[in-house]
């Protein structure tokens, strides 16, 4: 057992409270690239308000004019997703890194009917440190909470571990949230009006495989489960090159199956 996994709950918190505090936000992801297939991340339109956020699972593009991610990156394995045991904390926190103008708080949740949905799932998550990270509002979008608990939980984050458990290899995994049909017409909660975006999506890059496929959902609670679509049909969704330097055909993934339960 690792010695973060001995560590106190106590201990943790205070230890994250202090990174938020004594880091400011990084204007780039120098320091993990790690997260992205060839080492490049997204390209996507620069704004004044992105703000580039490193944790030890996972990173993120953060905007402060939807005070959401814009994506939330990560690199999973066999032996990551066997690792991912830790105990939920369920401690959800404003990041401290982000300007206060930028963030959102738990007072936009509150009430709002809106769950606070994870980006990068908790249940990925492989050390008691990493955990408490993905706690950070900078990881969450408001999300319908039948949607978050129901066929997001099951068919999207769990297919997407249960596919990871069999790959050969590193697995990238890309979510984040679409607003239609602008950011700043989307409805919003709280005092912030934190963004309720209309889709969300999950982008896996198999690196082994070189293939890629993408969950692409509308934030409702109705919504089904769906297969996914290609990388390409996620591309011209978002306007985003999600794998800039990944050379492989955008088609459609007809062995879609594999990354279900």
């Amino acid at each position: 057992m690792s010695l973060l996994k001995k560590v106190s709950k106590a201990a943790l918190i205070s230890a994250l409270l202090a990174f938020g505090i004594n880091s400011s936000a990084a204007e780039d992801f120098s320091t993990c690239l790690q997260f992205f297939a060839t080492g490049k991340p997204p390209v996507v339109a620069p704004s004044p308000t992105h703000r580039a956020l490193c944790y030890d699972a996972f990173a993120i593009l953060h905007s402060g004019e939807s005070k959401t991610p814009v994506f939330v990156a990560e690199k999973l394995n066999r032996a990551s997703v066997a690792d991912a045991d830790e105990k939920r904390t369920n401690r959800f926190f404003a990041d401290a890194r982000l300007r206060s103008a930028e963030r959102a708080t738990l007072e936009d949740y509150k009430n709002s009917g809106y769950d606070r949905g994870h980006m990068a799932p908790a249940g990925d998550m492989p050390t008691a440190q990493a955990m408490v990270q993905s706690f950070s509002l900078a990881n969450m979008v408001p999300q319908a909470p039948e949607h978050n608990r129901g066929v997001w939980a099951k068919s999207v984050e769990m297919a997407t571990r249960s596919y990871v458990k069999r790959a050969a290899g590193d697995v990238y995994v890309i979510t984040g949230p679409v607003y239609a049909p602008s950011i700043a017409q989307s409805p919003g909660i709280g005092p912030g009006q934190v963004r309720v975006p209309k889709y969300l999506f999950k982008l896996v890059y198999d690196q082994s495989k070189n293939r890629a496929w993408a969950y692409w959902h509308e934030n409702a609670d109705a919504t089904k489960a769906s297969r996914p679509i290609s990388y390409g049909d996620l591309v011209k969704r978002t306007g985003v090159e999600f794998l800039p330097g990944v050379p492989f055909r955008t088609q459609i993934w007809q062995r879609w199956r594999a990354a279900s339960v």
